[in-house]
């Protein structure tokens, strides 16, 4: 029993481990120092939100890693993870009278940027708090890389096997809003297991749809030249000769005499095939209900050709075309900052979140201060002496007096 005991402490330890590293990774990936409001809209940073400065739910705002540790130290703040193509708005029209300490001079507003639900501290369909007092299920959040919403998993829609070894997820708002989506989701997603209120009626519906399936593969293997209109929209007759060319032939590297003897023109327009078309032509169709899981590279998989990039466009996803867009390219560059090997792993590992933070913010102002005073100390050719460092650490305090109760004066 012991040993039992032992082994789950163990396992505990190690995923506390794992997952304060990560929101190191999270933190180091953003300037804790600098407000992030000059770089324009930031491809990826971490973002809060400040509830004791701009509670109106009409009104949200966010602020960057700085101006949470700098211009709001005390406040209610809501930890939003990161969010992307956002500009800081610490301090503009709706802060009020309030400013911010790093630039005070900004836009009155930030209109490229997007806000939800989380910038008052809900989440969810169900729109409740994270952490929920009074929530007493052991449920993990996921978070829909286009939204950038949290998710419950038992309010997916759907289950599937082992969700924390997925790396992206996409909610089913955001798959109806881009429905293009669902093709690739047929033949690069996860399998779904859809949750619905009665299981054994959902079972005979998918036995069926299986057979009807099978059925179609039957026949398209049956036809020696299927018709494209039975897939897709109406395309130009270069398109549909081209499609239905890859269709008859028997080998991917022959090419028939008309391409052979087709001039560079043609040559080079036959090549870029769209893959979307090419997917939705061999089917079958994914049904269209529940988050969908992706694995690592199914970004990759996405066609490029201009059809599709105005598909993206318009349905305000061109994002992920971008594979440094992913919050593990993010995370990966927090990786390679030193804070997370720091030995202060071991001291927070039994702080709760909000002490976290506080504690990083803490040790990042206190080294680079120090860094600080002592470059100063050497390019002024000062010894450095008991009375100095008292000095010095008698300003890091009153500094930090006059942020506590700066407010909004």
């Amino acid at each position: 029993m012991a040993t039992n005991k032992d082994e789950s402490d163990t396992a505990e330890n190690l995923r506390n481990e794992e997952e304060l590293e990560k929101a190191l990774c999270v933190l180091a990936g953003s300037d804790p120092e600098n407000c992030s409001y000059s770089r324009g809209y930031v491809k990826r940073q971490a973002v809060f939100a400040c509830n004791t400065c701009t509670p109106n739910a009409a009104e949200p705002a966010g602020v960057c890693l700085a101006c949470a540790n700098k211009c709001h130290d005390g406040h209610d703040i809501f930890e939003l993870y990161t969010k992307r193509n956002f500009r800081c708005d610490c301090g503009n029209s709706k802060f009020g009278e309030f400013k911010c300490q790093l630039i005070p001079a900004k836009d009155k507003e930030n209109v490229r940027n997007h806000y939800n639900h989380n910038f008052n501290g809900c989440y969810c369909t169900c729109d409740r708090p994270y952490p929920d007092t009074d929530d007493q299920a052991d449920d993990e959040m996921i978070q829909c890389v286009i939204c950038e919403d949290w998710f419950h998993n038992r309010h997916l829609g759907c289950t599937t096997v082992d969700p924390e070894e997925l790396q992206e997820m996409v909610c089913e708002a955001c798959m109806n809003k881009a429905p293009v989506l669902w093709t690739y989701a047929a033949h690069f997603a996860v399998s779904p297991v859809i949750r619905v209120s009665h299981p054994e009626e959902e079972e005979e519906e998918e036995e069926e749809e299986e057979e009807v399936n099978v059925e179609d593969t039957l026949e398209k293997e049956d036809v020696s030249e299927p018709s494209q209109s039975e897939y897709e929209e109406p395309s130009t007759s270069a398109e549909c000769t081209k499609q239905e060319e890859v269709a008859n032939r028997s080998s991917p590297c022959k090419r028939t005499h008309e391409e052979m003897a087709g001039g560079p023109a043609k040559a080079a327009s036959e090549t870029v095939v769209c893959r979307l078309k090419a997917l939705q032509a061999k089917g079958p169709e994914r049904q269209r209900q529940g988050a969908v899981f992706w694995p690592y590279s199914w970004r990759a998989e996405l066609c490029t050709c201009v059809s599709c990039k105005r598909i993206y466009v318009t349905a305000e996803v061109q994002f992920l075309m971008d594979q440094s867009d992913t919050i593990l390219a993010y995370e990966n560059k927090g990786l390679e900052e030193p804070f997370g090997q720091h030995p202060l792993m071991a001291l927070m590992s039994s702080m709760d979140r909000v002490q976290q933070l506080e504690v990083i913010y803490g040790y990042t102002e206190l080294t680079t201060s120090i860094t600080a005073f002592l470059q100063q100390c050497a390019a002024e050719g000062k010894t450095v002496t008991v009375e100095a460092v008292h000095q010095f650490f008698e300003e890091l305090r009153a500094r930090k007096r006059r942020r506590t109760n700066a407010g909004y004066q």
